[in-house]
């Protein structure tokens, strides 16, 4: 039952995801010029690197160093913890819901950026979109490959960094 419960949660984060990261890339790139499109695209290839790293961190991050951090009160050490041992849950939300999301926005927004290029150049519509599509595939990849280098070399970093984020969250506290 609760599989079910985490199934659909997952299900509806990223219909939501994907309708905000639709819209901003849409409102964004339906008004700006060129610079503002790439940066928006080059955002999103990032978003998609950056989580891929934390969910690759957070499926093979121990949970030692992070007991004794936080005996020693440091900031995010608990919250690492608790990524940790929810790393299936993380690492789904982090690689599958924001990453590929992002992997999909980035690959319709590279689309929009070639239509674009190829009619303000008067160039082949098809020869935009390969050489736009070719440059994001390469980011991308290229990215995520490096990403989980990092990831693997510098687990307990990225999950304390993290950790440290989520610990300026304000937490919900339950009523009794």
């Amino acid at each position: 039952m609760e599989n079910r419960r985490w199934i659909i949660k997952v299900i509806l984060m990223s219909i939501t995801a994907s309708v905000v990261f639709t819209l901003v890339s849409d409102k964004v790139i339906g008004n700006a010029g060129y610079a503002a499109a790439f940066i928006v695209l080059f955002i999103f290839v990032l978003l998609g690197i950056i989580f891929d790293i934390v969910g690759v961190a957070v499926t093979s991050a121990a949970e030692a160093p992070f007991h004794s951090m936080a005996a020693h009160r440091e900031r995010g050490a608990a919250e690492a913890i608790r990524l940790i041992k929810n790393a299936n849950k993380v690492s789904s939300i982090c690689n599958d819901v924001v990453g590929d999301i992002a992997g999909i926005v980035s690959g319709t927004t590279a689309a929009l950026i070639a239509g674009r290029l190829s009619t303000s150049f008067t160039a082949s519509e098809i020869l935009m979109q390969i050489i736009v599509s070719a440059a994001v595939t390469g980011a991308t990849i290229g990215g995520k490959a490096a990403g989980k280098m990092l990831a693997m070399s510098q687990t307990t970093a990225i999950i304390l960094r993290v950790g440290k984020i989520i610990s300026f969250v304000p937490k919900k506290h339950k009523e009794r």
